[in-house]
């Protein structure tokens, strides 16, 4: 379970606007927003470095934040992130604010293991990983780092659908109207383009043999 929360340091930002942001990055930081619990948005701003930190963690739109800007301090769970087209580097990131008691939708990843115990992988089954992250209602201070799924005992042909992944207490999905499909794993099928690859070259062989 995430139940510590990442920490972030920011500054205070006076004025709202793209001229405003645009200004803040080209002081060498990420312009950002505090918003919800019925309160009044915070403006602030976030050294870049310190932001990749988290973002490379893998679970930045999992993982509580307890962010200090100025006096207050604020916990929050990353909503939205902006990213440059090209150079892939953040622009601006949206946090909300964290109520006592409530229940958010969030994204969690998922994680496989045992894929050598899989029978179907073994030999020459595929992962076919439909889904890498299930989106789940749960409690912000009860959000799992992951959810794991064992692919012991599978074989090519079987699925795993949401019905048997094991999710922590009080987590539900977000998606109730069907049993939906995480993986699958499926038949080797590059091996058996090679293999008429194969055929169809010895049957060349054979039909040019023949006209000798």
């Amino acid at each position: 379970m995430a139940s510590n929360a990442f920490e972030l340091n920011a500054e205070m930002r006076e004025r709202a606007g793209k001229g405003a942001a645009r200004a803040t990055r080209r002081a060498g930081r990420v312009p950002a927003v505090i918003y919800g619990d019925k309160k009044e948005s915070v403006l602030i701003s976030i050294e870049p470095l310190e932001l990749k930190r988290l973002i490379n963690t893998g679970s930045f739109f999992s993982h509580l934040v307890d962010i200090k800007a100025g006096k207050d301090s604020h916990r929050v769970i990353a909503r939205d992130i902006q990213l440059d087209p090209v150079t892939d580097r953040p622009l601006h990131v949206d946090f909300m604010r964290i109520s006592k008691g409530a229940t958010i939708a969030v994204n969690v990843p998922i994680h496989y293991i045992n894929e050598e115990a899989s029978p179907g992988l073994k030999y020459g089954g595929v992962l076919n990983a439909v889904r890498h992250e299930v989106e789940l209602n749960v409690s912000p201070e009860a959000i799992p780092e992951f959810i794991e799924i064992d692919l012991s005992g599978l074989e090519v042909g079987d699925s795993i659908h949401i019905s048997a992944v094991a999710l922590p207490a009080g987590a539900t999905p977000t998606i109730t109207d069907r049993d939906f499909t995480i993986a699958t794993i499926a038949a080797p099928t590059v091996s058996k383009a090679v293999e008429t690859e194969s055929e169809e070259g010895a049957e060349g062989e054979t039909e040019e043999g023949g006209e000798e």
